[in-house]
């Protein structure tokens, strides 16, 4: 069965989204990394609007958040959105997610990537034929789409929707602002509200009991009312495309960890979850998601439509190591590597290649990787499949705690003392976490640590597995680490 046959009733494929042409939006003019609404208008009245160049230069400048402002701008502009107060929005979320950590290096699913990513696409597909979205609608869509997560003082990763209100209730310059753009707050409200996932449940009860709150003292029409849940809906199927359609799989792939992560999942559970994630998606959404898609730039779509495909059959790679596994069909052996064996450069290359598969923020050394990896002082073991000699699938390092550049905001009374070595986090290819593989490379490298008379070990791990370790382990926090609840901890070797 075709997986992506419930958008469709099985009657269409992914040719038949990719075969259609269309006419797409792109101004890309850049002067001195700043723009006007001048400026904007003229380049809009030229531009090529069909140059697939185009869209592929757009999704390399997601990367980069200056970049990504200036094409929401150009899309306002388009849209109609011309008025200071809305560029004022814009750049007052920015700022703020900045200044509160949450930019784009934060480790974490919800920075202000993800807000300004959702607020793009939102822009870019509302001329969709599923529901009616004019230019009041446009600024209704715009707004909630900015502050949708807008929750700069989390204490958790994934901000509640209750939260969010909150804070936009009570942070004045944003009031102010939404007054001057003639915007109902509680329209907003509503709108953010029907973000909620998962759609269902004690969470949508709740959800839509507020919403009639808001609904009642707004004193919207009911026709309008069904309406503006429509655009909730859309909102909705944008927030959950948007980080899977401005990308490669490679960087699906990066934003599903940092999305597990933000929900405190272990890495065995990404793959599993995340095709949950688009099944759900493209089944009980499948109007909507349709609607949405359809309007987008081919590349876009089939960025997404590659990446839903991609994780599927990684799925079914996961699975069918899981059965070798349970039938022992496949060992996984800790093995420690011979000095030799750690400077040959095959072996080096296999363990980067490793290594570059888990998010860059959790990627100690990188500059200097092949040398740390050849560094006597480094404590490393690695994974491999069946005997001392087969393929390697993970792998363990660490060293001195003194080598390290830990936080800025860490600070550990043993650094200078020599008593403490730093694991980095545990590195395995994907489909072999879950099979206890991890947990064998750290206790192997907690013995080598003791061999070498360190007495402590430092490390991050998620708040909940430092928790589960309590009960058998002399485990104790050194530094809670929030929104990421990615926490610092030391154990006594």
């Amino acid at each position: 069965r075709d997986p992506l046959s419930c958008m469709t009733g099985g009657s269409n494929s992914i040719e038949s989204f990719e075969n259609r042409e269309e006419e797409n939006a792109w101004p890309c003019c850049r002067q001195g990394g700043a723009r006007t609404i001048l400026l904007h208008r003229q380049v809009s009245q030229t531009e090529n609007l069909k140059s697939i160049s185009k869209d592929i230069v757009l999704l390399q400048q997601t990367a980069n958040t200056q970049s990504m402002r200036n094409e929401i701008i150009s899309l306002m502009v388009q849209r109609g959105l011309d008025d200071d107060c809305y560029v004022e929005m814009l750049d007052y979320t920015i700022d703020l997610f900045e200044s509160q950590g949450l930019g784009r290096n934060y480790y974490g699913y919800h920075n202000i990537n993800h807000e300004l990513e959702v607020t793009y696409l939102a822009l870019l597909s509302t001329e969709q034929n599923e529901i009616k979205i004019d230019r009041d609608s446009i600024k209704y869509m715009y707004t909630a789409a900015l502050f949708h997560d807008f929750d700069p003082q989390k204490n958790v990763d994934k901000p509640h929707e209750e939260s969010v209100i909150r804070f936009l209730g009570v942070d004045e310059k944003l009031q102010e602002m939404m007054r001057v753009a003639g915007i109902d707050f509680e329209i907003i409200k509503v709108l953010i509200l029907r973000t909620g996932y998962p759609w269902r449940g004690v969470l949508k009860r709740n959800a839509e009991s507020q919403m009639a709150q808001c609904f009642a003292r707004s004193n919207i029409s009911p026709e309008m009312q069904e309406q503006i849940m429509d655009m909730g809906m859309y909102l909705s199927v944008v927030d959950r495309i948007s980080g899977y359609a401005l990308g490669d799989f490679a960087r699906s792939m990066e934003r599903a960890k940092m999305n597990a992560h933000a929900s405190a999942l272990r890495p065995s559970l990404i793959v599993k979850n995340t095709v949950a994630y688009f099944e759900e998606l493209l089944a009980t959404d499948t109007r909507m998601t349709r609607a949405v898609l359809e309007c987008l730039p081919k590349v876009m779509r089939k960025n997404f439509f590659d990446t839903v495909l991609s994780f599927m059959k990684i799925r079914q790679q996961e699975i069918a190591i899981q059965a070798d596994y349970t039938y022992e069909n496949l060992k996984l052996v800790p093995t420690i590597e011979s000095m030799s064996t750690r400077k040959d450069p095959n072996f080096i290359k296999t363990l980067y290649d490793i290594f570059k598969e888990i998010p860059s923020p959790l990627q100690f050394e990188r500059e200097r990787f092949s040398e740390s990896v050849m560094d006597p002082q480094t404590i490393l073991n690695t994974l491999r499949l069946n005997d001392k000699d087969g393929v390697i699938v993970g792998f363990a390092k660490g060293g001195p705690l003194e080598r390290y550049k830990i936080r800025d905001d860490i600070i550990d009374d043993n650094r200078g003392y020599g008593n403490t070595v730093f694991l980095e986090p545990l590195v395995l290819k994907t489909g072999y976490w879950g099979l206890r593989g991890g947990s064998e490379m750290r206790h192997l490298f907690i013995m080598q640590a003791q061999s070498k008379k360190y007495r402590y070990l430092t490390s991050f791990a998620l708040r909940e597995v430092i928790n589960a370790r309590k009960e058998r382990e002399d485990v104790e926090f050194v530094k809670y680490c929030d929104p990421e609840r990615w926490d610092y901890y030391r154990v006594s070797v």
